[in-house]
Formats: C-alpha cells, structure tokens, sequence
C-alpha cells in the first residue's frame, strides 16, 4: 500500500552540510511504496537556495530569534494541502536510519491517534556516515528514552511526554489538527517541542514509543549548558512555565544557577550582574 509522505525539516543557511547530507539519506531510504513530498521551511531572513528536490516555505526570524515552531506549522500546513498520509517531522541535523519512515508508516496505520516517537542516537564527532548502511553500527540510541525492539510500538506513561523531542516524529494529519501545532509565541530555542508534548499529554493524545524507527542526530558544536542560548531559556521557559505551572529545561536551569549567570526571582529566574552577554559554546 504506498504512503505519501511529508518529511519536515526546519532549515538554515548554517547547515547546509547537514540538510545536503539528509537529503542523500531520504533518498536512500525511502521505499519504493512511499511518496515522500519534502518540505524544508526556511529560517533566515533571506530565502532559501533554488532546489528543485523539495517544496518550501520561509518563515524569517521573528524579534526573539528564529520561529522554528511557526515553520514547523508552515510546512506541515502545506504537506497536508499535498494530500499527505503521515507527517514527518526530521530536524535538519538528523538523518534517517534505513527503517525510519517504514516504522513510522506501519505505527500510524495501527495507531493513527498517536504522537510517534523513534529512538535518537546522537553521533560522535568523529562520526560522518556516508551512507544509510553505515548507520547501523553507530546505533546507540539516548539512554533516557525508550528503546524498543523493531516494529514493536510502547505506550508512554504521564512523566515520559516531557520525553517528547521535536527533532524526530510523526503523526497523521487528522491528529496534527488535534493538537493544534507548534505554540508560535516561542521564538528562539527551547521549550515549544515540551510545551507540545504537555499539550498531547493534555489532549489525551497517547505518546507511542516506535522499536526501529531511528534518526541519527549529526555532530555539531553545542554548550553544556547551552550559554549561547540563555536568554531564550529564560524567555521561553517563563512561558512554559505560566501555562504549565513549572519551569521547563531543569538541567540548564541548574547549571546556569550554579554557574552564578542567573538567580531565583519572583517565581521564576533572572540574569544576575555576573552573567555573560554571550557565551559561545
């Protein structure tokens, strides 16, 4: 039975190494009975290069930073308009893995109201598959989720929503509508994909673990915690945190706290006196 697809990828002038790189590998793994339609929403202010390979949209940046969540609505809203099946969700440092789009297919047709989630193996540095049977060996999916063998799909429980990552997913059309998209108020980075898996987990939308449906996420420089990215968190996690009762993001949260760049204030954080304007990773 052939499925068409809507692969959704954010993407940006600065990675561009990555997006020529998941292109080859959709191309590779897509199987005969899918109809991929690929849809990459632009982020910068200037419009994407011609490639005739792909539809898109261009969602410039908003005052706060990039809008990846009002891309990801953009594109997702012109793949349904191309009659897709299923959405696929791949941010554009991922590829993949040879089973991916199978899996997700074979999950939706069985559970059709879910927010489907694979496994996300994050590659070394060293790590630059040239092919989609390279990626085999390099599997060694994030230790915080689960991880279930092919073709078996897991129910998560209630605290495993905020287990939801944007960077790799797939729901039907008619469960996308349900959940109403991407919060576009969330600019910059953090805190739209948690915010969207509180929404499911809201909405009664069950989260579904999918066995086999790997994406590789590629190697680029990142901070632990993510300095670059400071007054993002805070920004968005404040709005997290005024829906939802709670601050999103504890781990940097903490870190930043320890780090003496910002201080408990009112129910939520500041930057204190000490903190770095940017701090590049």
């Amino acid at each position: 039975m052939t499925a068409r697809i809507g692969v959704i990828t954010p993407a940006s002038q600065n990675r561009l190494a990555h997006l020529h790189r998941q292109r080859r590998f959709l191309d590779a793994v897509a199987r005969p009975e899918h109809e991929v339609v690929r849809i990459e929403a632009w982020l910068d202010s200037e419009p994407p290069p011609p490639f005739d390979g792909a539809l898109h949209v261009h969602v410039p940046p908003g005052r706060d930073g990039m809008r990846v969540g009002a891309a990801r609505n953009a594109a997702a809203e012109l793949a349904v308009a191309q009659g897709v099946d299923l959405l696929v969700f791949l941010d554009v440092d991922c590829l993949p893995g040879p089973e991916l789009l199978a899996r997700y297919v074979e999950a939706a047709r069985s559970h059709p109201d879910g927010l489907l989630c694979g496994p996300v193996t994050y590659l070394e540095s060293v790590q630059r598959p040239s092919s989609a049977e390279e990626l085999d060996a390099m599997t060694r999916p994030h230790p915080v989720r689960p991880n279930p063998a092919t073709g078996v799909v897991e129910t998560a429980g209630p605290a495993e929503y905020d287990l939801f990552w944007s960077l790799s997913f797939a729901v039907t059309p008619a469960t996308w509508a349900r959940l109403g998209g991407f919060d576009e108020r969330y600019e910059g980075y953090g805190a739209e994909d948690t915010d969207l898996g509180r929404r499911a987990r809201s909405l009664g939308i069950p989260l579904l673990w999918v066995g086999g449906a790997h994406a590789y996420h590629q190697w680029h420089p990142a901070g632990t915690p993510p300095w670059r990215h400071l007054d993002d968190i805070l920004r968005n996690g404040a709005l997290f945190a005024e829906r939802w009762g709670e601050w999103p993001m504890g781990g940097w949260i903490d870190a930043f706290v320890v780090a003496g760049a910002i201080e408990p204030h009112d129910g939520g954080y500041r930057r204190t006196v000490r903190a770095p304007a940017v701090q590049e990773p």
